[in-house]
């Protein structure tokens, strides 16, 4: 699907309602943080030709306390909303003022989509009709 059917359905959705999607995986650190694993190369064939040995296979991008447990949230089934209440309930003291939790959780969400790092259920879902 392209930018502008992907755009349109987010445009006409509300944020709080969408259900979030990881596209890549991720590794739990010593200190509690995640590291998302984002591959190199999206082609087994341009990995085998361009990959330098010297590098990995991935780009580690590390996310702290609560981008980490944002991350662990993001289950394709849960909404935006729902994530904000669960870290609401995991982190009453931390998260102040309440107010504002939504805001910082789909600023964080509308950049982990801007870099390709989570993708939507609804924009899966259209994507599936199309190709039907």
């Amino acid at each position: 699907m392209n930018f502008f059917k992907r755009r349109s359905i987010l445009k006409k959705a509300n944020f709080l309602d969408l259900r979030p999607v990881r596209v890549h995986g991720h590794e739990v650190r010593d200190d509690g943080g995640i590291t998302i694993l984002m591959p190199r190369f999206k082609s087994k064939v341009n990995a085998a030709l361009f990959q330098p040995n010297s590098k990995g296979k991935f780009i580690f991008i590390r996310l702290d306390r609560f981008g980490g447990h944002t991350w662990l949230l993001i289950d394709g089934y849960s909404s935006v909303a729902q994530i904000c209440s669960t870290l609401k309930q995991q982190f009453p003291e931390e998260l102040q003022p309440v107010e504002e939790t939504e805001v910082r959780v789909t600023q964080f969400l509308s950049l982990l989509y801007q870099q390709r790092y989570i993708t939507f259920r609804e924009i899966q879902d259209k994507s599936d009709q199309h190709t039907k």
